[in-house]
């Protein structure tokens, strides 16, 4: 369900007639603009999505006499509609708004172009049917690569982005992340509206990072590249020494690249986040360290 309030709100639409209930049955981000239905054709309609009136469409019911378009407009509300959009500021016909009273479609009015209005529907729809999870951890912009630190309670997640945002790095949330899948193959992060630039630092409390540092070090919303997990280094673990090979997570079926951060005393943790942003980004233009380093070796074993 979409709230009706929000849908207006975003689009900025006039409501000519409200939804009974306040909310609309919508669940896919996509239009539909009923020119073939209005012709009498009625295959193939995708009568569960919104439906936009624009220019052709009214300049077509202009056409048709009384008694084609009552039966034509009668045909068209028959069907479970979620709202009815008409763009251009164009005249709604009577006929029309009895009919979506007495069926309790909405219908709303704007003074947008259609084709533009088509996309920022489609884009609202696919930011605000998104799957959506919270997770427990910080996010943060660094050097524009999306980290999302997770780990334990008092790993240091929060102390460490503190640390970035002072070295000039932006926070997007802390605590708790707000994840949606934009796609399919990315995720993006937000904070809570009521936790919102704020930071939690054990042994001083609740800290405004917007604040302190200025409006230069946060951002809304990023996308979420790389998960780093952050846990107390084990003696006998193994950890990744040369990466060689590429770990990924798996949140809301998009596969991120992780990386697992061992931490003890006197490790800068900041600068090596700092690397490995920027090492993604070598990847991600076709560069590997590792890649060098066996590129190398071969050469020295050619010449023995």
């Amino acid at each position: 369900m979409i709230r009706e309030a929000d849908l207006v709100s975003a689009l900025k639409l006039d409501i000519i007639v409200p939804s009974a209930t306040g909310e609309l049955p919508i669940n896919e981000a996509n239009i539909c603009r009923p020119g073939l239905q209005l012709t009498g054709y009625w295959d193939f309609f995708a009568f569960e999505r919104p439906q936009l009136f624009g220019k052709v469409e009214m300049a077509y019911l202009d056409t048709l006499d009384e008694a084609t378009l009552g039966a034509r407009l009668n045909t068209f509300f028959s069907f479970a509609l979620p709202c009815v959009i008409v763009c251009r500021g164009h005249s709604i016909p009577p006929i029309m708004m009895e009919l979506a009273k007495k069926r309790s479609i909405p219908v709303y009015r704007t003074s947008e172009i259609t084709v533009k209005l088509e996309m920022d529907i489609i884009n609202y729809l696919r930011d605000a049917l998104a799957p959506t999870i919270t997770m427990h951890g910080v996010l943060v912009d660094v050097y524009g690569v999306g980290l999302l630190l997770t780990g334990k309670s008092g790993v240091g997640k929060s102390e460490s982005a503190l640390e970035l945002v002072k070295r000039g790095h932006r926070l997007v949330a802390d605590d708790v992340v707000e994840i949606k899948k934009v796609n399919e193959t990315r995720l993006s992060g937000t904070a809570p509206e009521a936790i919102r630039h704020l930071m939690e630092i054990r042994g001083i409390g609740l800290i405004d990072i917007y604040t302190m540092y200025g409006v230069a070090s946060v951002i809304r919303s990023k996308s979420i590249d790389l998960v780093v997990h952050m846990e107390l280094w084990q003696e006998g673990s193994s950890y990744e020494r040369l990466g060689m090979s590429t770990q990924t997570k798996e949140i809301l079926g998009v596969k991120v690249p992780y990386l697992l951060l061992p931490i003890h005393p006197g490790r800068n943790i900041a600068i090596v986040l700092e690397v490995a942003a920027r090492n993604l980004r070598l990847k991600q233009m076709g560069f590997s360290a590792a890649d060098v380093l066996l590129s190398r070796q071969e050469k020295l074993a050619g010449k023995e």
